[in-house]
């Protein structure tokens, strides 16, 4: 099946399902995420019963979401070099032989709570090896006018999964016992696995040059490290997961204390979340014609903050209930916008470790934000651990409000192709060398001041495109003469460096040329380290 999508502009919020490569995979993620939720709803619960101690029962979200944050950037480096498809593919069949032997354990009730975290760990692990390639497929799938509204629709995939798939686990649960959830997820990998064989995507591009897997990890963290806009988008999602995370891990001892609570009121709640993201995945494309990405997620956390405040001071079951539908609606909202700002912040060669270092700080924040909200609880108490995220959450948000998100909105990130191709190496010189480039430019007296200030916002397009160090001199003798240079870790960098530029990138390099007294512009030279 073609990946390709419809070109055309901007539909409704259902757009993105006339690529039949993304309803496909749309439709098997569902049914896999469904089996997900049931597991995760099944591990929480199980802890419960192996442990209740809040610090014990937290560490199943640290499990699940710890792996992620170690292990996405090489996640992303792998998906960036490799084919995604195959990937995904290897990943899936090993995560169901370890999901079916996890369901063996708790069936023989041989399962223990190191046991359980050790399998959680693995879990995630794969999880994690997945997450990047997922994410950077998405654009593969439809066209960039159609990118929010795909990112809303998986984030309300999920949702959907997870309106239904606690809610049948806590049947399953209550029926057929633990054992039940965890063998209908070991099964759900098979129409994953299945999607992915049908898909047919476009090839992958020949890279000309192959460096390794460490260097590319180096590359993609400098690359977000000199993008503003990502860096915006992450220091908000710090900030908001760090406390949003504590009904989350909390949920399962939220449930268990209140009034009848029990493994049916902790699947209902987990529904009601997922059916609350659904309703707001729906709302988000009438939303974003009235405010912007950066509102939404302000509109978001209030709702969040809401949402544990209500969950803090009651502990009547329709009081929780409602308050589950609010963090959810809240929940998708925010984290869509924080999906579509880290995309639309990144280009396409280097997406995968971009998403990943975005999944790092949103996993590592909700596994952080787990562990301290369990001993916090086990200190304290749930209701008190909730009260003090709430008011951490508003207090995060004023603190960071000057980092908009959705910058990249605005921006056209698609290859500029401008830059003439890079000359010749000398015989014998190895393009695995390192490399120099310098750009000399003549500037008049009156220009100078507003020629530094863009230069210096352009080196940033320098460091994040591959160079590693960045430097402007002026002449002594001949104050009208500026060299720009920067360096490169080897001259195969170099040739790469030429596909990165993007159109807005080009246009901020045609207001430099345009203060260069010369007719013919900046003066380019490339330099190579001896062999």
């Amino acid at each position: 099946m073609s990946s390709s999508g419809n070109p055309s502009a901007e539909g409704g919020a259902f757009a993105p399902f006339a690529s039949g490569a993304f309803a496909l995979l749309w439709t098997a993620t569902l049914i896999s995420n469904i089996g997900t939720w049931m597991h995760e709803v099944g591990a929480g619960w199980l802890m419960t019963t192996l442990n209740p101690d809040p610090a014990v029962v937290t560490l199943v979200q640290a499990a699940t979401t710890l792996p992620v944050f170690c292990f996405a950037l090489l996640a992303g480096a792998l998906a960036d070099r490799l084919d995604k498809r195959r990937m995904l593919i290897g990943i899936n069949l090993a995560l169901m032989a370890v999901v079916a032997l996890l369901a063996l354990l708790v069936w023989q009730e041989a399962m223990t709570p190191l046991l359980l975290i050790l399998f959680t760990l693995v879990i995630g692990t794969g999880a994690a090896f997945m997450a990047p390639a997922w994410q950077a497929v998405v654009p593969q799938l439809v066209p960039r006018a159609s990118l929010r509204s795909a990112i809303a629709l998986n984030s309300m995939g999920i949702n959907i999964s997870r309106a239904i798939g606690p809610a049948l686990a806590g049947v399953l649960i209550a029926t057929l016992g633990l054992a039940a959830p965890f063998v209908l997820n070991a099964f759900s990998y098979v129409v994953i696995i299945a999607a992915l064989l049908l898909w047919r995507p476009a090839p992958m591009a020949p890279k000309t040059t192959r460096t390794t897997l460490l260097a590319e990890m180096s590359i993609g963290l400098r690359h977000v490290r000199h993008n503003p806009a990502m860096g915006a988008t992450l220091i908000r999602a710090a900030a908001f997961f760090v406390f949003a995370s504590a009904y989350w891990a909390l949920l399962p001892l939220i449930a268990r204390g209140a009034e009848g609570g029990g493994a049916e009121l902790y699947g209902t709640l987990m529904a009601l979340i997922g059916t609350g993201a659904v309703s707001g995945a729906l709302l988000l494309p009438r939303l974003k014609q009235h405010v912007t990405s950066d509102q939404t997620v302000q509109i978001g956390t209030f709702g969040t903050a809401i949402a544990l405040l209500a969950m803090a001071i009651s502990d009547a079951p329709i009081a929780l209930m409602t308050a589950a539908l609010l963090g959810g609606l809240s929940w998708i909202a925010v984290l869509t916008s924080f999906h579509v700002s880290a995309q639309t912040a990144l280009p396409d060669w280097v997406r995968a470790r971009g998403l990943a270092v975005f999944l790092m700080v949103f996993f590592g924040a909700m596994a952080a934000g787990s562990i301290l909200w369990g001993q916090a609880a086990a200190r304290g108490s749930v209701s008190l651990t909730l009260l003090i995220a709430a008011t951490g959450l508003l207090l995060a948000l004023f603190a960071t409000r000057r980092f908009t998100v959705g910058q990249g909105e605005t921006q056209d990130l698609t290859p500029a192709s401008v830059w003439p191709d890079a000359p010749a190496i000398p015989t014998g010189q190895s393009g695995d060398s390192p490399a120099m480039v310098t750009v000399e430019y003549r500037i008049a007296e009156a220009d100078q001041q507003e020629f530094v200030t863009q230069l210096s916002q352009f080196s940033r397009q320098r460091l994040r495109d591959g160079a590693t160090r960045w430097h402007l001199h002026q002449s002594v003798e001949d104050p009208e003469q500026w060299v720009e240079t920067f360096h490169l870790p080897s001259w195969f960098e170099h040739l790469e460096q030429h596909k990165r530029l993007t159109s807005t990138d080009a246009a901020a390099q045609s207001d430099l040329k345009a203060l260069d007294l010369r007719p013919e512009g900046p003066r380019v030279r490339h330099y190579i380290k001896p062999a």
